[in-house]
């Protein structure tokens, strides 16, 4: 998995060029900070990263680096400054909220708010049954519909959710994994009907299953049949859908289960090579289909380790596409990347404080060069968003846009001694993850074998054991809290969402042709139980025949089983 890198000889090692710096740098060392602290010693504590990568007092210029120049310039390889010469000064990022509670009416009116207020692509949030495959009147999905996400069981679902939204105008992102390919479909047979073609349709699925066994755990196949499932919906895009994003291979989740800005840059990676391998040993040209794939990352509070990340992410894919898979369109070896704010570091003491933390890892993002973002609301660690805090989190993104001066430049803190240097370290790092997992044979091995979770798990605990500790200060929580508690409006999701959708699943189910519907459920076991059998054309006509997401779920389990995770302990 490792790609070729070249990085240069530390100073005073063998080979290494004279370090002109290396003596002034001793001489403040000895002649001015030893004294200082010999004077101060409680100024001696180390600092580190949330990550854990040891941070030095000062950072000078570094040997320059032999070879190719690994900052270089914007839309140049090796794309550390971004993948566009102009980035946010030619065009700013996309304005995407993450929407969606209660019945598809709901969220339409939410969308409509938000595109109302400015918004420019929509982001889907489904709720817990629609994520586990299960329609809404299931025993299963009880107390769960339209909760924390929106409910869509059926195509008319679907179309309900997107009245009126044009889609052939506006991209829409939807959150959704081990059901994608079926709620996909759901989306293209919608724009079908509103006059869309397929070909014209633009946005993104997450579509990203191997995450889910990583950190979100909402899976429904074994890793390898979903895992080719994905396949399908690559290849279908690749030949149908040139505008779509088949894939958002996303660390976002594998941030909030716990895990280091290098653990998520480093497992995130590795899945979105996994996927690569995967279409080309298909028989997929990794040109016709690389230029489509996006990222999800998380953006948290350490302000510059979140910069470094994402400038380290666009170099080592760069480097990944050209030398392992021997790319050659510049689109191939974009990493383009939506970005939302930490949820996790949101807190329920002193919620208001969160649009204080939203707006810094929201300025990261954009300093990292995100081409779309999301922030979060400051409510969200107590409930769904209300309208009047999903309206502040949208106007944070405006005023970065429109006040702050931030985009005027690209790549502003590049050739920052500290900066460069933390991107140099992260990439490092993401290399070492690289060869052990290609040490336990890949990345599905290494989930089969636990090995990201127990990662994950550790790096979790220590991190949640220094907050407790006070190592970790978190302000509100265990620095300068208050008694009072902010009384915050709630948004309250009633058990009528699942009552309502229960009645159209009834009704939907006494109006369809029986023949057709059983014939269509066939096809689409048929289609899983073929080897080299692409399932979307098959999923698509189950659709049509207004099979439910349910139905279609149990008759892909009934070919490729069902996945149980074992103890990782």
């Amino acid at each position: 998995m490792a790609a070729s890198r070249s990085t240069p000889p530390a100073a005073g090692a063998p080979g290494a060029p004279p370090d002109p710096l290396a003596e002034p740098e001793r001489r403040w060392r000895t002649d001015v900070l030893e004294p200082f602290l010999a004077q101060n010693p409680e100024r001696r504590e180390p600092f580190t990263t949330l990550s854990g990568l040891p941070v030095d007092r000062l950072y000078l210029p570094g040997p320059e680096p032999e070879g190719e120049d690994r900052i270089g310039y914007p839309g140049q390889y090796p794309f550390t400054r971004g993948i566009h010469p102009t980035m946010h000064r030619g065009r700013l990022w996309s304005m995407r909220m993450f929407s969606g509670f209660g019945t598809p009416e709901e969220t339409n009116r939410r969308f409509r708010y938000l595109l109302a207020h400015g918004e420019s692509g929509l982001s889907i949030a489904f709720d817990d049954p629609t994520l586990y495959g299960l329609d809404a009147d299931d025993p299963q999905a009880l107390g769960e519909v339209g909760k924390c996400g929106v409910n869509v069981s059926s195509l008319d679902d679907m179309r309900r959710l997107l009245r009126g939204i044009p889609l052939d105008r506006v991209t829409t992102s939807m959150t959704i994994n081990a059901p994608a390919n079926i709620v996909w479909g759901m989306y293209v047979l919608s724009a079908e009907a509103q006059g869309t073609p397929a070909a014209a349709l633009g946005g993104t699925t997450q579509n990203d299953i191997l995450k889910e066994y990583i950190a979100q755990k909402e899976f429904l196949y074994p890793p390898r049949a979903a895992l080719r499932l994905v396949t399908d919906t690559v290849e279908y895009a690749t030949r149908h859908l040139p505008k779509w994003n088949p894939i958002s291979i996303s660390g976002y989740h594998i941030r909030e289960a716990g895990s280091t800005a290098t653990q998520e840059l480093a497992f995130t990676l590795a899945d979105g090579i996994c996927y690569v391998e995967e279409a080309v040993r298909r028989g997929l040209a990794v040109d016709d289909f690389a230029p489509r794939l996006s990222f999800f990352f998380n953006s948290h509070n350490d302000f510059f380790e979140e910069i470094a990340k994402f400038r380290a992410a666009r170099r080592v894919w760069a480097g990944v596409m050209r030398d392992r898979f021997h790319a050659k369109k510049p689109r191939s070896l974009w990493l383009r990347f939506h970005t939302q704010t930490a949820g996790c570091s949101c807190t329920a003491q002193q919620p208001e404080l969160n649009i204080v933390r939203t707006t810094i890892q929201a300025l990261a993002g954009v300093l990292g060069g995100t081409q779309s973002l999301h922030t979060n609301s400051y409510d969200e660690a107590l409930q769904l968003p209300t309208e009047d805090a999903v309206r502040i989190a949208l106007r944070t993104q405006q005023i970065l846009a429109c006040e702050s001066g931030v985009a005027d430049a690209v790549d502003p803190f590049g050739g920052s001694y500290f900066v460069e240097w933390l991107t140099d370290r992260m990439e490092e790092e993401a290399h070492r993850y690289f060869d052990r997992i290609d040490e336990l044979g890949g990345v599905v091995p290494a989930i089969e074998q636990g090995f990201f979770q127990r990662e994950i798990q550790e790096a979790s605990f220590r991190y949640q054991r220094r907050i407790d500790s006070g190592d970790l200060r978190v302000v509100g929580v265990n620095a300068y809290p208050v008694d009072a508690p902010m009384r915050v409006p709630r948004l309250k999701i009633p058990e009528r969402a699942r009552r309502e959708q229960s009645r159209r699943l009834a009704a939907l189910r006494a109006r369809r042709n029986r023949g057709r519907h059983a014939a269509a459920l066939e096809a689409v076991r048929k289609a899983a139980g073929r080897e080299g059998a692409n399932t979307m054309p098959s999923i698509l006509e189950a659709l049509r025949a207004r099979a439910t997401l349910g139905e279609i779920v149990r008759a892909l389990q009934d070919v490729l089983g069902s996945f149980r995770e074992r103890s990782m302990y």
